[in-house]
């Protein structure tokens, strides 16, 4: 990174931690006087999650659970569901966001423990998922083949696979795929779970586009934002809160 990038950046991070010392300072003193409302960031990895929870984190308004954070989740995947809502009782700000990628096959059992939680699904084009996970993880051939031998073999990569979506690894799957091959299939796979969960019928769920995201933000994320405040009571005050900062705009701006 040149010097004039790497300044910056950590002049991005400093700004950063002032913003969230300042969120943490506004909650202490003004506590949200109800429950946080939920907000599950949901996706296939790669896909523009952490964009999405970038921009929320710039709002006064939420209490952001980024999958780094040791106190919601280990190793990326979410700690069990009373651990999180022991998080979520303690939260003072008026919305509670978490991220779920690992645990998309959870989401129903999320909305259930917290009644009126709210789902935004960001796909994103196979073709650009595939390539930054060429680049970010490996062995996805490995993956897709043991899955499409037992469904229990790989975590929770394999958890809450039906049994027609293991019927398509069968068929397609074989010894001599290359990991792109088999990192579309795991997108395929987990992409898959938001329709067989039946999410995309829920009014409480947003599917979004990263791709949309990245070239109407503005528009897009005034979509995010209105589910998180239509049937809270937060009105448009609360809506218009949730605009969009100047950070969050360096965060979209930096993105595609």
């Amino acid at each position: 990174m040149a010097r004039g990038g790497a300044l910056a950046h950590y002049a991005e991070q400093i700004e950063l931690k002032a913003w969230l010392q300042l969120k943490g300072l506004r909650a202490r003193l003004w506590p949200s006087s109800e429950p946080a409302r939920v907000t599950l960031v949901a996706g296939v990895q790669r896909s523009g999650t952490n964009m999405l929870m970038d921009v929320l984190e710039w709002s006064l308004l939420t209490d952001v659970y980024h999958e780094r954070d040791a106190r919601a989740f280990d190793n990326y995947v979410m700690r069990d569901i009373d651990t999180i809502a022991r998080l979520h009782a303690a939260s003072r700000a008026p919305h509670f966001v978490i991220k779920s990628l690992c645990d998309l096959q959870r989401l129903p059992a999320l909305q259930a423990r917290f009644p009126g939680s709210k789902i935004v699904w960001i796909s994103r084009h196979y073709n650009d998922v595939v390539n930054s996970m060429l680049v970010s993880f490996r062995n996805h051939a490995k993956q897709v083949q043991r899955l499409a031998l037992d469904k229990a073999s790989d975590g929770w990569r394999g958890e809450g696979m039906s049994d027609a979506t293991q019927a398509v690894l069968r068929r397609h799957v074989h010894p001599d795929m290359n990991d792109a091959l088999g990192a579309t299939y795991m997108w395929y796979r987990r992409n898959i779970l938001c329709f067989e969960q039946e999410l995309d019928a829920d009014g409480d769920t947003l599917l979004g586009s990263y791709e949309d995201l990245v070239r109407h933000s503005e528009q897009e994320f005034a979509k995010s934002s209105n589910l998180l405040a239509r049937p809270t009571g937060l009105g448009s005050a609360g809506t218009s809160s949730l605009r969009l900062s100047a950070g969050a705009q360096r965060c979209l701006s930096t993105a595609g």
